[in-house]
């Protein structure tokens, strides 16, 4: 298989179009055309995991954090990165990351903490704004169905957990074809009426190219009339972050023993609080900027990675805010994109690597 076919798969389903503007996420490192026989996925890319890929035969990492996250100007092989891309190359090893789109990604890392801690009724604490656009064409009465699934089958319509969502009316077209047309329906230099729908339906930005192309293939007209509208709507499937409930409430000791158990935490930083503990919001990796929306939310917890000293102050006692460590709250993310290429690729040999990357280490007294 080459690994434009699965770098196509993976942006499709994690699109870039969902990660943050400093982020990299992406093929970091590889020929489009390359063969692959089969991946190796992991939290990070290191010279350990780089060597294990090589020992078992897996021309193709896949990692959540990006391997080239800052810019580079030169490689050198003077820094950690640098070394690591200079190894890849010779062993003739693609890289590819799915960072902070695919915390973004309707079932992305916070929901996957949630469903690992037994979370129900888990819905998005910080949805993504400004990735909606609204599609309005109009079609002749008789082509409105096809027309319609078309653009179904291209991606939009989607809305939540609905799918296949449009609107239409019936109206009456005017147009009159000029010298070097060819209409579909009526006679050249004469104006003709035409009953029409006018369709609307919505659609994440990335798929704009895709669902503009379906609209043209499907038109029975010459010209295709249409607008693209960008909206301020929320995407409430997709975003930073997400908030569930505990079956039961917790007191706070009994809460953190679950999160130290669950994401095998030893390291755990917590503020003071003194109520039981019910609705949970969680962000992966370094989520602190959400504790705003968590306290907004009604949570009584906001569990996420990489807290500062004055943002434990910051949430007083309105919230209980747990700091479980980057890497135990992200190490999930290997999970998720196994299964997005197991999903696509069944046959598709993929591992799960057996290094721990986290470069924290904690004193154990005792």
């Amino acid at each position: 298989m080459k690994l434009k076919e699965i770098c196509d798969y993976l942006n499709s389903e994690i699109p870039l179009s969902f990660q943050e503007e400093y982020d990299n996420s992406g093929l970091q490192v590889g020929i489009p055309d390359m063969e692959i026989s089969s991946a190796l996925v992991t939290l990070d890319v290191t010279e350990d995991v780089l060597e294990e890929a090589a020992a078992a035969g897996c021309n193709l990492i896949i990692s959540h954090h990006p391997l080239i996250f800052y810019p580079l100007k030169k490689i050198t092989h003077s820094t950690y990165t640098e070394k690591i891309i200079f190894s890849a190359i010779k062993k003739n090893i693609a890289i590819y990351s799915a960072h902070t789109n695919l915390d973004s990604f309707p079932e992305g890392v916070s929901h996957r903490m949630a469903l690992k801690l037994g979370l129900k009724n888990i819905t998005v604490l910080s949805p993504l704004k400004n990735r909606l656009l609204k599609l309005v064409t109009f079609v002749p009465d008789v082509h409105l169905p096809a027309v319609r699934q078309a653009l179904f089958d291209a991606g939009a319509g989607v809305t939540g957990k609905y799918d296949q969502c449009s609107f239409s009316v019936g109206g009456t077209g005017s147009f009159r074809a000029g010298d070097g047309t060819n209409p579909f329906v009526g006679e050249k230099h004469t104006l003709h009426f035409e009953s029409e729908s006018r369709l609307e339906t919505v659609f994440h930005s990335h798929l704009k190219n895709k669902v503009v192309r379906a609209l043209l293939d499907a038109h029975p007209y010459e010209e295709v009339a249409y607008d693209i509208y960008s909206l301020e709507n929320e995407s409430a499937d997709s975003g930073s972050g997400c908030l569930g409930e505990l079956d039961d409430p917790l007191p706070v000791e009994g809460f953190i023993r679950l999160l130290s158990e669950v994401f095998d935490a030893k390291g755990i930083r917590y503020s003071g609080y003194d109520k039981k503990i019910k609705r949970v919001a969680l962000c992966g990796g370094s989520g602190s900027h959400l504790l705003g929306e968590a306290i907004a939310s009604g949570a009584d917890s906001f569990v996420t990675g990489d807290v500062k000293y004055h943002t434990f102050q910051s949430a007083g006692k309105e919230i209980l805010l747990v700091d479980c460590g980057h890497y135990e709250t992200e190490k999930f993310s290997a999970e998720i994109l196994a299964e997005l290429v197991i999903k696509k690729f069944p046959k598709f040999a993929v591992r799960f690597s057996k290094i721990n990357t986290n470069p924290i280490n904690y004193l154990r007294n005792g």
